[in-house]
């Protein structure tokens, strides 16, 4: 059995609901969701202009492989409307999964890596994965997800979603 983190976000219609059934498809067909953090809302980053984000982190027992994960989570963004135009720049969308951990692997393939390489430099990724795995060890920088949290310098606030 492998275990995965993954972050959700999305900031196009009804967010929370959006996230819920996100959760509940990747219960049915990635594997069981283990830990859920809360809901946090963000400003958009990166980018200017858009309406807030709501993010979650997950925990998921699975038997895929790193790239049967990412396959499915891509289908799970088609399935709930994500629409990727491969732009540079960071676009609105209705749910957006990265993989943030499998296992305490190192991929660096051309379609996946992992660890995902910019949480460290996001709170609205730490904040709910400090929630959900306080202690967990980054597998390249040797810190817990505490460490990396109090050493993050972003400045985007964000704020528990009620």
């Amino acid at each position: 059995m492998n275990t995965a983190f993954l972050c959700l976000g999305g900031n196009m219609g009804n967010r929370a609901f959006t996230l819920k059934q996100v959760v509940e498809k990747i219960n049915t067909e990635i594997g069981r969701v283990i830990s859920q953090s809360n809901f946090y809302e963000t400003e958009a980053w990166g980018v200017d202009n858009q309406e807030k984000y709501l993010n979650q982190c997950i925990c998921v027992e699975t038997v895929l492989s790193s790239h049967q994960l990412l396959k499915q989570t891509l289908k799970i963004e088609l399935d709930f409307g994500r629409e990727r135009n491969h732009k540079e720049t960071y676009e609105p969308r209705t749910i957006d999964i990265d993989i943030l951990f499998y296992n305490v692997d190192v991929i660096q393939t051309k379609d996946l890596i992992i660890p995902h390489p910019r949480l460290h430099l996001r709170n609205f990724v730490l904040i709910p994965l400090h929630e959900i795995a306080p202690n967990f060890s980054h597998p390249t920088f040797h810190k817990t997800i505490q460490a990396l949290l109090a050493e993050c310098e972003d400045q985007c606030e964000v704020l528990l979603y009620n």
